[in-house]
């Protein structure tokens, strides 16, 4: 076997060398830890905005399942979409009108599931999906309270639609536009970013705001004509005369727990207005 080296103390006395042991230097690990730190700078933003598109274009197909379920309803009440306004306290009881609209394609057993109703990345949605709609009782006729308590949906709906409006009438959208055609930051599901719009021709796209060049509405106002595009949503679904009256449509929406601020729709439904 190998002989080791020897080295003198100073008392004289001989040691042993022993090989010195492999290893990295200071600089060596500042460097490694300094990369996987460039690496994480850039891939986890990547992975954040992946994870979010990947949840949009969920939502985007539940609001497009939401429209075919609102028409097939249609197709068998008149050729008239969900209308809290229309449909009494016996047939569907609600702690507000609003829950009514998704509430009546349950009942009809049209589309039961809630979780159509709750985006993942919504910041109002609490992390689980209510296991019913409708209570499950012999009437059928209100709604489970895990639905509707605490709860605001990531949708805001319209009420009073028929299947003989333009197609460019919005059906549903995502919660938290404003009358000036932006999303609310604070009410918003993707806070100002933009959202969903579905339309009554099957139509569904996603905005990051209304303006009068990007306006996807046309004006309910009679004498207008289809260039006429406002940007408020009121302005755009059916006014059914030249003022607003009881049977114009109706804009529905919970406000989130916290953070309210800009809905159109509210809880007993907002009236249409006048376009321009």
């Amino acid at each position: 076997m190998p002989i080791l080296p020897r080295s003198s103390t100073n008392d004289g006395a001989s040691v042993r060398r022993r090989p010195s042991q492999l290893g990295f230097t200071l600089i060596e690990l500042l460097t490694v830890i300094a990369i996987i730190g460039i690496l994480a700078a850039i891939v986890i933003p990547t992975v954040g905005t992946v994870r979010e598109k990947a949840q949009r274009s969920v939502d985007a197909n539940s609001a497009r399942e939401i429209l075919k379920a609102a028409q097939i309803y249609a197709g068998d009440n008149q050729d008239r979409l969900p209308d809290p306004q229309n449909i009494a306290n016996a047939t569907l009881n609600a702690p507000q009108p609003a829950w009514k609209w998704p509430g009546i394609l349950a009942k009809n057993n049209i589309l039961s599931d809630a979780s159509f109703y709750f985006a993942k990345n919504d910041p109002a949605f609490n992390g689980t999906y209510p296991q019913f709609i409708i209570q499950p009782t012999a009437q059928r006729n209100s709604l489970n309270t895990q639905f509707t308590t605490s709860r605001s949906p990531s949708w805001e709906f319209v009420g009073g639609i028929k299947m003989n409006d333009p197609a460019t009438t919005p059906v549903l959208y995502t919660r938290g536009l404003t009358a000036q055609g932006v999303w609310n930051s604070t009410s918003g599901v993707y806070k100002d970013t933009g959202g969903f719009i579905a339309f009554l021709g099957g139509n569904v796209g996603f905005f990051s705001s209304i303006t009068t060049a990007t306006s996807p509405f046309v004006s309910n106002n009679p004498s207008s004509t289809s260039t006429t595009r406002p940007i408020d949503i009121r302005q755009g679904i059916p006014l059914n005369g030249t003022a607003a009256t009881a049977t114009s449509a109706r804009i529905y929406g919970i406000p989130p727990p916290a953070g309210a601020g800009g809905m159109v729709g509210s809880t007993g439904g907002t009236l249409a207005a006048r376009g321009p």
